[in-house]
């Protein structure tokens, strides 16, 4: 009994946060400012619903989004940055992207006095990161992956953008969970996934791959910072009709949640995120500190492991919209 009161305690003080959270949002205005909104690309479905986040919020808010997408390109991005500067807005969202190339011009933005906020870049020129905790997505992933392949076995591993920061962080994670299994070993040399065509070039490497390691048991399980080239590796395993290879991603894609949420199917793994959430709270923060509040340096909006287990539960939200 005292197990069920506790439980129901927390869930109303759960309750009262949530609802207090949503009242402040309700009182936050961005009436009258400008906001900059800047994005390497919007072509993979975590990133446009993160961008589109940002500037729903920005407008329900009653502020002015100056929307940008550079269509991954760097150069792009850095000329629209250089853009957004001159028209002095009383903000700026930067959204993902290559921290080496982004830096000098982030670098910029703070000492043009305009207030940085990011989604998904970690950098100490921001104001506030809103994110995912990708520590922990890292290690979970990583954790369920060595889980499944009960402690031995050999890995694939997507390496094609340590630059952006939280792959780095999901893959450094991944890579210290492995350190305490010395029987998980990663094939070497690692792949690289690329943009765009990422469905058919990690299909088309998966395939090779598989080709060079006939034998059952020569491939447990394949990974990647985020689920887009996992669709095509899925589709890889099942078209070899290989058993016993599993694969892993995050950011709970529509596809390949469902294909997690498939029984049949070699994806066993996603960590889901709620960019549409991340975008809204990155507009709702910079709201808070014009407003003259202080912010964190970081919000993380949860992530939810959705595994074969538990994909009947977890996997409804994210799933392809009927």
């Amino acid at each position: 009994m005292k197990t069920i009161k506790a439980l129901m305690l927390a869930a109303t003080a759960l309750a009262t946060m949530a609802f207090a959270a949503q009242s402040s949002a309700e009182e936050l205005s961005l009436k009258g400012k400008k906001i900059g909104v800047t994005v390497i690309g919007t072509d993979h479905d975590w990133d446009l619903r993160a961008y589109q986040g940002q500037i729903d919020e920005i407008k329900r808010l009653g502020g002015e989004a100056i929307a940008l997408d550079a269509g991954r390109n760097d150069q792009t991005q850095i000329t629209q940055i250089q853009t957004l500067i001159a028209q002095k807005p009383d903000a700026i969202i930067e959204q993902l992207g290559n921290i080496q190339v982004l830096t000098p011009w982030l670098q910029k933005i703070k000492d043009a006095g305009i207030p940085l906020f990011t989604v998904d870049t970690a950098t100490p020129l921001a104001i506030n990161n809103t994110t995912s905790n990708n520590y922990n997505i890292g290690a979970e992933l990583a954790l369920q992956m060595v889980n499944d392949m009960g402690g031995k076995g050999n890995v694939l591993v997507f390496n094609g953008f340590y630059s952006v920061p939280v792959c780095k962080i999901r893959y450094d994670q991944m890579k210290y969970v492995l350190t305490n299994f010395p029987d998980v070993k990663i094939i070497q040399p690692e792949l690289r996934d690329v943009i765009p065509n990422t469905v058919q070039s990690a299909q088309s490497n998966i395939t090779d791959m598989l080709t060079k390691y006939p034998n059952d048991g020569d491939v447990s399980a394949i990974w990647a910072c985020w689920d887009v080239p996992m669709v095509g590796a899925t589709q890889a395993v099942e078209q070899s009709g290989r058993k016993g290879v599993r694969t892993y991603g995050v950011d709970g894609s529509p596809d390949f949640t469902a294909m997690v949420a498939d029984p049949n199917s070699p994806a066993a793994a996603v960590a889901a995120q709620q960019p549409y959430e991340i975008g809204k709270t990155a507009a709702q923060n910079v709201a808070k500190h014009l407003a003259g509040q202080k912010i964190p340096p970081f919000t993380f909006v949860p992530a939810v492991l959705i595994t074969k287990e538990n994909a009947a539960q977890t996997a409804g939200p994210f799933l392809p919209k009927k």
